[in-house]
């Protein structure tokens, strides 16, 4: 898949997450797009991978690509950015442990990925 192809992918993917739910999240993109499955999703969410980008089936420098694709796709759309913090699933315990996204921690990455595009409503008096 080339730039091209990868942007209009993840395009259509907000599109359609916004027109279904209302929100757009870099988890259910990547999905969409055949990166990452269902299955790996799963398992990161119950802490059996150490971080996301580890099952994701494209490289680094296009996979954020496709955050930075998401973002601009936000601003060009009005939805707004919300920060989402991602907690491990099946934890029976109080203590939450929060998952990450990339191998090295990178503060800018991780909040990309766990930013949620949310549509906004007009409000008109």
């Amino acid at each position: 898949m080339n730039q091209s192809q990868l942007i209009s992918r993840v395009n259509s993917s907000m599109c359609q997450q916004v027109n279904n739910t209302g929100y757009a999240t870099a988890v259910q993109t990547l999905m969409d797009l055949d990166i990452l499955s269902k299955e790996n999703y799963e398992r990161w969410r119950n802490g059996q991978i150490p971080y996301l980008e580890k099952v994701c089936k494209i490289n680094l420098k296009k996979l954020a690509g496709v955050l930075e694709e998401m973002k601009s796709y936000a601003g060009k759309n009005n939805l707004k950015p919300r920060f989402t913090f991602y907690k491990q699933w099946g934890r029976k315990n109080k203590s939450t442990v929060q998952l990450r996204f990339s191998k090295n921690g990178n503060e800018y990455i991780e909040k990309l990925y766990a930013t949620h595009y949310v549509k906004t409503i007009n409000k008109t008096n």
